[in-house]
């Protein structure tokens, strides 16, 4: 039934964000605004997300993947090595009547998330139960710092990494999904050393999602085209010549070039990650000039209305600033709205 009922694939999933809201975090009127929600009204009603595919299993339209329904499975939370054999014996024993589930990587995990909601940050109508507000693991290695692994928050959708041997939540996936891979090809142990990646469950060894083109980027005079989502980038990643307020971020890009440009999404901020490099987290030999450390989206936080999700790209974190801070940079995008 899931798979009669997929959502067109794409590469860049929508935040789930259908509200706008000003520096002060008061609601405002989306149209002309540039914010994320703005767009949301080009985007057609695909139906529920979710679905039940068998009794504990729950399939997701948009990306193709499963998981159980109860999302805290793992009974409590675990170091990473752990979390990597628990869900290798679910595998082993067929939980679910499934023998492909793997720990998510950093891209599967954060496709759950909602940034129009919080607390926890799922789509409305997700059918998850026992959903803990917290860190869940992730199988992809900090590259920045390989003696620790990502994971995700479901409390309002930040992304950072954690040290392997500290605990947090095992929630497991299955099937097979059309979003990207994270790049990420080798695998590490918990104090970072590099190992063979076969048998480890580790992402550099499942290597799940669509591989990535070769070349990935293609420079088009002042623009670059990514290949791997459609989406069009400034060539130079810095158009305000410094740090922004969020306002004037918004301002900035919507005024950049010849028309069509727009603050990008925290989505689509993060599908430019490298998540097998750092400083910056972008692929080998990307074209982009000026790259700096952080960058506003243009999604506001469901969690706090007067913050905003930005990309640590030296890292490859998601995480959020005040709107009202002249903290982040400026980097505009035109193309595909999912």
């Amino acid at each position: 039934m899931v798979e009669e009922n997929m959502w067109p694939a794409t590469a860049v999933l929508p935040t789930g964000q259908t509200l706008c809201h000003d520096a002060a975090g008061k609601l405002v009127p989306c149209p002309g605004s540039g914010q994320d929600a703005a767009f949301v009204v080009a985007r057609p009603d695909r139906g529920p997300r979710f679905a039940v595919a068998a009794e504990g299993l729950v399939g997701d339209r948009a990306t193709g993947l499963l998981w159980p329904m109860d999302a805290g499975l793992s009974g409590f939370p675990r170091p990473w090595s752990e979390a990597l054999a628990l869900v290798a014996g679910y595998a082993r024993d067929g939980l679910l009547g499934r023998t492909d589930w793997h720990l998510p990587n950093r891209r599967e995990l954060r496709s759950l998330i909602s940034y129009g909601a919080a607390r926890p940050a799922l789509p409305s109508g997700h059918l998850f139960q026992n959903v803990f507000i917290g860190w869940y693991w992730s199988a992809t290695t900090a590259a920045p710092a390989p003696a620790y692994a990502w994971y995700v928050h479901l409390e309002g959708g930040r992304m950072f990494y954690g040290k392997k041997d500290q605990d947090c939540l095992v929630w497991p996936v299955a099937g097979r999904s059309h979003l990207p891979q994270t790049g990420q090809e080798g695998c590490y142990d918990v104090i970072g050393r590099e190992i063979p990646c076969a048998g480890t469950g580790q992402d550099g060894a499942v290597r799940s999602g669509t591989p990535w083109p070769s070349p990935r980027f293609e420079k088009q005079g002042e623009a670059v085209h990514d290949r791997l989502t459609g989406l069009v980038w400034a060539a130079r990643a810095d158009i305000g010549g410094g740090a922004a307020t969020w306002e004037q971020a918004l301002a900035l890009a919507g005024r950049f070039g010849d028309g069509g440009w727009r603050l990008p999404t925290i989505n689509e901020l993060e599908s430019l990650v490298d998540a097998g490099r750092s400083h910056p987290a972008l692929p080998a030999g990307h074209p982009f000039a000026g790259v700096g450390e952080a960058y506003w989206s243009s999604t506001t936080s469901a969690f706090e209305n007067n913050w905003a999700h930005a990309l640590y790209l030296h890292k490859g974190a998601v995480g959020v600033g005040v709107k009202s801070a002249r903290e982040f940079l400026v980097w505009p995008v035109r193309g595909p709205l999912a």
